[in-house]
């Protein structure tokens, strides 16, 4: 199984509300549907919060400086072309004023699979039944904002 390290953001907006994407593909015979935090893979040679950084401008437009590492992930899980990954994701915060985004520097396969965007606060997170990962994201934000590092 291939190892993905790959660098998540919490997107956080003046509401404490953040940023996730609706993923939407079909593997084999099913669709997966899940919300997921902007982010994505670690290229050769970049640092997380490297990555973090630019994965924040290319999915969102911002070009705001991202927080320390503030949680890591271990996780399996099967990428939009039905490949088994483990994961090894970190996560970073960015404390936004807008609560716009700019997609044009979205790839192909993004238009195609992240369907939809919204703001989520933590009630939001609790109250859902739709598939959200990292499945602890409420207490994540939660711990975030208490620690100021949002």
């Amino acid at each position: 199984m291939r190892q993905r390290p790959a660098a998540r953001i919490l997107v956080i907006d003046p509401n404490d509300r953040a940023l996730l994407f609706r993923f939407r593909f079909p593997v084999k015979h099913e669709t997966h549907e899940f919300w997921a935090t902007p982010g994505g893979a670690v290229d050769a040679g970049e640092s997380f919060q490297a990555a973090a950084q630019r994965e924040l401008l290319e999915e969102t437009g911002l070009t705001l400086p991202v927080s320390g590492e503030i949680h890591q992930r271990l996780a399996t899980f099967v990428m939009h072309d039905g490949e088994q990954v483990e994961a090894d994701e970190r996560y970073f915060v960015v404390r936004t004023m807008a609560a716009e985004f700019d997609p044009d520097g979205w790839s192909d396969l993004e238009r195609r699979i992240m369907v939809e965007s919204r703001w989520w606060g933590i009630s939001d997170l609790l109250a859902t039944a739709d598939t959200v990962f990292p499945e602890n994201l409420s207490e994540i934000l939660a711990k975030a904002l208490k620690a100021g590092k949002a």
